[in-house]
């Protein structure tokens, strides 16, 4: 029995460790899911308490890292309000009808279409506040990505040694 709590853990957290990358699935939060549920199933014998509020803020500090990487990525590069919104929007419109190219190229092509419709501004200046809000939206993306390899890694060390 507790190989398939093991199992079903590692899928879980796997499909977290996609869900980085994917802004329709809660990556990190699924991935701490997967420690909480194979903690208590095991009786906390691979990782205590402690180990599970550690890795529980980590997630909760990364929710707000996420987000203010993506707003900082497109404020130093100049962004305007319209812009932001133009970049969630964008992406998300992107993710629904193109995938994860989509979700990339349509938080570009938001902040800058929002930028040139609504904040009137030139073409050069839309087009560096959408590269700020791509290049904030992928070292997000890369900072769960990479906290997600570290949670994946904590599991199979505790689960493993």
């Amino acid at each position: 029995m507790e190989a398939a709590a093991l199992a079903l853990t590692l899928l879980v957290l796997l499909a977290g460790l996609a869900g980085t990358l994917l802004p329709v699935v809660p990556g990190l939060p699924l991935m701490w899911l997967a420690l909480l549920g194979y903690g208590w199933f095991t009786g906390w014998t691979a990782y205590g308490f402690t180990g599970l509020l550690v890795t529980g803020l980590l997630v909760l500090f990364s929710l707000v890292v996420d987000q203010a990487a993506a707003v900082l990525g497109a404020k130093k590069f100049g962004a305007s309000r319209a812009g932001l919104c133009g970049s969630v929007a964008g992406g998300l419109l992107g993710l629904i009808f193109f995938s994860l190219p989509g979700l990339i190229l349509g938080v570009f092509l938001g902040a800058m279409a929002l930028e040139l419709l609504i904040s009137r501004r030139d073409l050069a200046s839309a087009l560096t506040a959408g590269v700020g809000a791509l290049l904030g939206f992928l070292a997000g993306s890369l900072f769960k990505f990479m906290l997600g390899l570290g949670l994946l890694g904590f599991f199979i060390f505790k689960t493993a040694f």
